[in-house]
C-alpha cells in the first residue's frame, strides 16, 4: 500500500530578483533557494504568485540573462515530481511558455480556483483587483496587448531588456514606502475585491501577493485574506498543511 503524502502547500510572491541591481539582489536570490531547498523535503505543491523577476521578457530565442540557481532549483523541485504553478505579475507579465517548455510549471495570467483537503482557494498574484487603481488598469491593457509586445520585440534584447530594467526599478513597489503601511480595510483594494467576490461564491482562501505586505485578514464568515508579503524586506511565505493556513517568515 503506497502512503498519501500529507497536505504541505506552500506560497511565496514577490521576489523581484535583478532589482535594484544583480548585485543587490544576488543575496535575495541565495536566500530564495536556500528555502526551496528547505521545503523540497516536504512539499505537495508550491506556487508563485508573481514578480519573481523584476523583469523578464521571452523574446523568441532570448530570455534575460542571470537567474540561474533559482531556475535550476525550479527544475530540480519540478524534476522530483513537485508541482509548481506561476501566476504572472506585473513586473512579469510578459512571461509565455519559457517555464512551461523548460520546467514543466504551468504559467497563469489571471486567478486560478483550487480545492484542497476541502478548503477552497482563489489564488493570483492581485494587480489590478478591485476598485481604484484605473491608470494602471489602463496601462496594463496596453501592456498586454499583442501589439505592444510585438512592438518591443523589435527592440535588441540589450537595449530592451536594460531600458525595461530601468523602468522597472523605478517602480514605486521596489522602493517607496507606501506599502509598509496597513491602510485599514476600506482603503485596501484587494480587501474589497474579496469581499465582492464573497458575494458571488464561498472560498475559504483567498491568497495573493502584489501589495508587498504580510497580512492574513478574515473578511467573511470562515473566509480569510491572505497577502504573502514579500522577499525584498519581509522573506516571508505561506504555508497550508491541509487544515489551517500560516505566514511565516525564512531566517
Amino acid at each position: 500500500m503506497t502512503a498519501v503524502k500529507p497536505t504541505k502547500l506552500y506560497f511565496a510572491s514577490d521576489q523581484h530578483f535583478g532589482a535594484p541591481t544583480p548585485e543587490q539582489s544576488f543575496p535575495r536570490e541565495q536566500k530564495f533557494v536556500a528555502w526551496l531547498d528547505e521545503i523540497k523535503h516536504d512539499a505537495t505543491a508550491l506556487f508563485l504568485l508573481g514578480d519573481l523577476f523584476d523583469f523578464w521578457f521571452e523574446y523568441k530565442t532570448v530570455v534575460p540573462k542571470g537567474f540561474v540557481r533559482v531556475l535550476g532549483k525550479l527544475a530540480e523541485l519540478s524534476d522530483r515530481g513537485i508541482p509548481i504553478y506561476f501566476f504572472v505579475g506585473n513586473h512579469d507579465l510578459w512571461m509565455t511558455d519559457y517555464f512551461e517548455k523548460e520546467l514543466h510549471i504551468p504559467v497563469f495570467h489571471d486567478n486560478q480556483e483550487y480545492t484542497f483537503d476541502g478548503k477552497t482557494f482563489l489564488i493570483g498574484h492581485g494587480d489590478g483587483k478591485g476598485p481604484g487603481d484605473k491608470g494602471y488598469k489602463r496601462m496594463k491593457k496596453v501592456f498586454v496587448h499583442p501589439f505592444s509586445k510585438w512592438l518591443f520585440r523589435w527592440l535588441h534584447p540589450d537595449l530592451g531588456v536594460k531600458l525595461a530594467q530601468y523602468l522597472s526599478v523605478k517602480n514605486k513597489l521596489i522602493s517607496g514606502a507606501e506599502d509598509v503601511k496597513f491602510l485599514g480595510e476600506e482603503n485596501e483594494w484587494l480587501v474589497q475585491y474579496t469581499k465582492r467576490k464573497l458575494t458571488q461564491k464561498h472560498y475559504d482562501y483567498f491568497v495573493f501577493g502584489h501589495r508587498h505586505l504580510p497580512l492574513q485578514l478574515a473578511v467573511g464568515e470562515n473566509s480569510t485574506y491572505v497577502n504573502l508579503g514579500d522577499w525584498i524586506g519581509y522573506f516571508t511565505y505561506g504555508v497550508f498543511d491541509g487544515e489551517k493556513f500560516e505566514l511565516k517568515k525564512f531566517d
